[in-house]
């Protein structure tokens, strides 16, 4: 019996009363809403945060409340919580991939914002093709490579325990933090004699400026102190180093050179960009490559997969298992309107679009086995690569430069939450078809909800790079797309030494992070969390860092099973009542 029988034997627990009706319903509104939370902190950060246990978390104590006052009759069973799930972080992840880096590149770039139906059908069909992409890669690395996929495991484990104990600490900490975060968000945001600043600026000078000019201080978010403290400390180390030497040392340096002439966040930034675009892309690109046996073990399971003669028998698993003709046909249905939008929005030829496809499915492929094997997905690499790709493809043409890679970006994403997800579902004994359904059905609402909130929040390109919304990930691939159309002649005086003094540096500390051992490795920068630094406020940086301090000194006394709810909360309540501040402006004016 192979250990894929085993399951369905042993583990497998059917079909029934997992992607219910109130599952699918909870799991569309909960992504709808942490979607919105991810867009504002994506826009603030740079970084997308994971909101899976986030979802089963919420679900459960709903169900709970609901059960306990006599409204719901059949108890919510971990399976529905799974699907929920799925359907959560599927619409919730509609803000990665680079799709909230490429949609504000390209109107930063080129002053273009397509409709705003033309991008809900962009965004769905880019990540439903990264779910076909996954559903033959499930069985090679879940089933049979076993992959860890640690933080699926962990959402597995999240969602035993509640079903298993009953606790509903974790929901009443979430929804009080959510609270917190909530109003105080209204007390900071909404102006009037009393209101809290929103920065603390730090009582001093540099360089005969006030330390605000230079961004330095802490800002007054409740996103920024959650976020941090879910950090890891070496990336909190980063960031802090960073942000000393990017805004007390490189900036006053860069003006006292004449490289820029004010002294303020947005003058600035406009310098700083490049040498973190180069640090960014040289750090990311090359720790891609140094994965080689990664590189490789992909392609040896995608070559497995497609190779006819490597297929099993047909068993009892196939009975279970999403068929693999489901992602021959999506790919089939999906890529040709895919590649007639790419035609007929961005002007990039129907060849060009044609070469993103085959080149989608290597990226899904690659990026999910990193996933499984890192819980890191690396589009911070994918997305540059390809950039890099279709500048020597297609010279100058920015739309294309941008857009294709989004869409190898985003159906690696996709692809690896996918997998993820089926991951968590293979622990609790899931059925895996409804975990693709469930899939599908987050994937619409996220794009149906992210792209009318991007307007909402970015009315026009002059909020993006600001102290508001620093956007570094907007920032960097604008940057490597004007490098890419117009070479280095057109950058600021000074900064194509900077960008080489940065992809040096990145490069040194891609080699080392793939040479030294574990325990050593932690006390080395991170690349991503330096360059991260360098394109969004110190102020922003030191806040995040002051929220990893918080989270360390608070592990001692809570476990990470009490912090992760209450950051979780302290995110959703300010990112979605800043949300709802904006429409309001929108619709009411002040």
């Amino acid at each position: 019996m192979t250990d894929e029988e085993r399951w369905v034997q042993e583990v497998y627990q059917g079909p029934d009363r997992q992607l219910t009706v109130r599952a699918a319903l909870t799991g569309m509104g909960l992504g709808a809403v942490l979607c919105l939370s991810n867009l504002y902190v994506v826009l603030k950060t740079g970084w997308s945060l994971g909101v899976t246990i986030t979802a089963t978390i919420v679900a459960y104590g709903l169900f709970r409340a609901l059960r306990l006052g006599g409204f719901s009759r059949t108890p919510f069973s971990a399976l529905e919580n799974n699907a929920v799930a799925s359907v959560a972080s599927s619409g919730a992840w509609m803000t990665g991939g680079g799709n909230m880096a490429a949609l504000p590149a390209l109107l930063l770039l080129t002053g273009q914002r397509p409709g705003g139906l033309v991008m809900v059908a962009w965004f769905a069909l880019i990540a439903a093709l990264g779910v076909f992409v996954a559903i033959p890669l499930k069985r090679q690395f879940i089933n049979r490579e076993k992959l860890p996929f640690p933080m699926s495991v962990a959402t597995a484990e999240a969602i035993r325990t509640m079903h298993g104990t009953g606790d509903a600490r974790p929901a009443r900490l979430l929804v009080q933090a959510g609270l917190v975060a909530s109003l105080f968000t209204l007390w900071r945001d909404v102006r009037g004699p009393f209101s809290f600043p929103w920065r603390l600026a730090a009582p001093f000078s540099l360089s005969g400026h006030p330390a605000a000019a230079w961004s330095l201080g802490f800002d007054s978010s409740l996103v920024l102190l959650g976020g941090g403290s879910l950090m890891a400390p070496r990336t909190a180390a980063s960031m802090l180093l960073g942000a000393l030497l990017t805004w007390g040392v490189l900036a006053p340096w860069v003006v006292a050179s004449g490289f820029v002439s004010s002294v303020d966040f947005k003058a600035l930034v406009q310098f700083m960009l490049w040498p973190a675009a180069a640090l960014l892309v040289t750090s990311g690109v090359l720790s891609f490559v140094l994965r080689w046996r990664s590189l490789l073990d992909a392609l040896s399971s995608l070559g497995a997969v497609l190779r006819p003669g490597a297929r099993p028998a047909p068993s009892a698993v196939d009975a279970v298992e999403a068929p693999a003709w489901w992602a021959v046909a999506g790919f089939v249905v999906l890529a040709p309107p895919l590649v007639l939008l790419m035609w007929w929005q961005f002007d990039i030829p129907l060849w060009a679009g044609a070469l993103a496809m085959p080149l989608a499915l290597l990226v899904g492929a690659i990026a999910a086995r990193v996933t499984g094997e890192t819980d890191i997905t690396p589009t911070k690499a994918m997305g540059p690569l390809t950039q890099l790709v279709f500048g020597v493809a297609l010279p100058g043409h920015v739309a294309a430069n941008v857009m294709s890679a989004n869409v190898t970006s985003g159906v690696g994403l996709h692809a690896a939450d996918l997998l993820s997800d089926l991951k968590t579902g293979w622990v609790l004994g899931a059925d895996p078809r409804q975990q693709v359904y469930a899939q599908f059905l987050g994937l619409v609402v996220g794009a149906a909800v992210v792209v009318p909130a991007f307007t909402l929040l970015i009315p026009d390109a002059s909020v993006l790079g600001s102290e508001q919304f620093p956007a570094p990930a907007v920032m960097v691939w604008a940057g490597v797309s004007k490098v890419l159309a117009g070479g280095l002649g057109g950058l600021p005086r000074g900064a194509v030494g900077a960008m080489f003094a940065a992809a040096a540096l990145g490069m040194v500390l891609s080699v080392l992070e793939a040479l030294l051992p574990a325990r050593r490795k932690a006390w080395l920068p991170s690349p991503s969390a330096l360059g991260i630094s360098m394109v969004i406020p110190a102020a922003t940086a030191l806040t995040m860092v002051a929220g990893a301090v918080g989270g360390a000194v608070l592990r001692r006394r809570w476990s990470t099973a009490t912090l992760t709810p209450v950051a979780s909360g302290l995110i959703a309540g300010e990112s979605v009542t800043g949300v709802a501040l904006a429409l309001g402006r929108v619709l009411f004016g002040g």
